[in-house]
């Protein structure tokens, strides 16, 4: 397989090529389809643009209602839940339990105040617990105020406090325990019973667990959704979509290829891949789109190397003097070629989207130039913005 056929083959697999809707016309259906394509969408709380998990829909569909997303995370029966899938992730109800190999290792895995609350104070966490499935769904600060009310604190005694409370109810989220109803406009997790966030259909699947070790045939549903979404990937791309362990994929691969589920490929200039059965080759692709810093497409820095020839890094948390292309850095995607990087911020006060800097790669053709631009007022309208600005060279 030549790197072309493998860079279309990840395009089309992602969902680039599948029609759009016109602009603010996509329905709950078109939300799904792309659900269905990538598998997992990653949440982030940067909001210089947009929150990351509404750009994956806008970079498939173009301008849409971002309420249509709300909907599916936040209303019964829910379309997508909350849980550490890639990182902090929406995936469809179904997927959920198949993170139980996460969930069971919380107690081990979970970060270090998360594990000290439930080491030191377990009646603690058992009480956040309670009123949580008493009362939720709710933020913490809900929890804090609740638990102020009925359980006062003493003097006499270190308490409890807001830290405590939020530890408590993280550790419960790792370990699956509770569940997410949705987020406030503030990005303030709503805390809830499995009973309440699990769709009738998938209710036994929530709270009915295995025995104490991890179920092989949950690493092997996960690879078989990484290896769809992926269209071509190799061991490392498989495993690292949901996180798994490559010593715990393997296995997983190696059933998918005896079932005929995944072929071996070889992709010059990369690691040996797999190639799922029922991918699309396009012989052309015309896709455009601007992608989310944590758009799956670009989750593998080695692949879109290896395929692209695109280096790309995250800036965020890069100190501003050692950026190289800026805090908030999009890729552009034009045809089967990621031609482009742009520097965006919803400048919401000024009521613009400035592009404080685009870096174009070498043979970006001039043609690409004109499709940057509408794909710059398409993103500006869709975020209720008047303008473009782009920052002189």
């Amino acid at each position: 397989m030549t790197r072309a056929q493998a860079r279309r083959v990840a395009i089309a697999a992602q969902g680039f090529l599948d029609p759009r809707p016109a602009p603010f016309a996509a329905t709950m259906r078109h939300v799904q389809r792309v659900v269905d394509r990538v598998g997992v969408i990653q949440i982030d709380s940067v909001n210089v643009l947009a929150r990351s998990q509404y750009l994956p829909l806008f970079s498939r569909l173009g301008p849409y209602d971002t309420t249509l997303l709300d909907r599916a995370r936040d209303r019964a029966p829910r379309r997508l839940v909350e849980y550490w899938a890639h990182e902090a992730s929406l995936v469809p109800p179904a997927t959920w339990p198949l993170l139980d190999f996460r969930m069971r290792a919380a107690a081990e895995k979970a970060w270090g105040g998360m594990r000290r609350i439930l080491a030191e104070r377990p009646d603690f966490v058992d009480l956040v617990l309670a009123e949580v499935e008493a009362r939720g769904p709710m933020t913490t600060r809900e929890v804090e105020l609740a638990l102020e009310h009925d359980e006062p604190r003493r003097n006499d005694h270190w308490g409890w406090n807001w830290s405590d409370v939020k530890r408590a109810l993280e550790y419960l989220f790792w370990a699956g325990r509770i569940s997410s109803a949705g987020r406030t406009t503030q990005f303030e997790r709503r805390y809830a019973a499995l009973t309440t966030t699990a769709p009738p259909a998938q209710r036994a699947a929530w709270t009915d667990r295995p025995g104490p070790e991890a179920d092989p045939d949950r690493y092997l549903e996960l690879i078989r959704i990484a290896a769809r979404s992926h269209g071509v990937g190799a061991e490392l791309c498989l495993a690292d979509y949901f996180r798994i362990k490559r010593e715990d994929a393997r296995p997983a691969i190696a059933r998918l290829v005896a079932a005929g589920e995944l072929v071996p490929v070889t992709v010059p200039g990369w690691k040996p891949a797999w190639l799922h059965a029922e991918a699309r080759l396009p012989r052309r692709v015309h896709a455009e789109a601007l992608l989310s810093p944590f758009d799956s497409l670009v989750w593998q820095r080695e692949r879109i190397h290896a395929l692209w020839d695109f280096h790309y890094r995250i800036e965020i948390y890069t100190p501003a003097e050692k950026r190289v292309h800026g805090y908030y850095v999009l890729p552009f995607l034009y045809g089967d070629a990621l031609v482009a990087r742009c520097d965006l911020k919803a400048d919401r006060s000024a009521g613009v989207l400035r592009c404080h800097r685009v870096t174009w790669e070498p043979g970006a053709p001039p043609e690409a130039r004109v499709a940057l631009v509408t794909n710059l007022r398409s993103m500006a309208a869709w975020l209720g913005l008047a303008d473009v600005v782009v920052a002189a060279d």
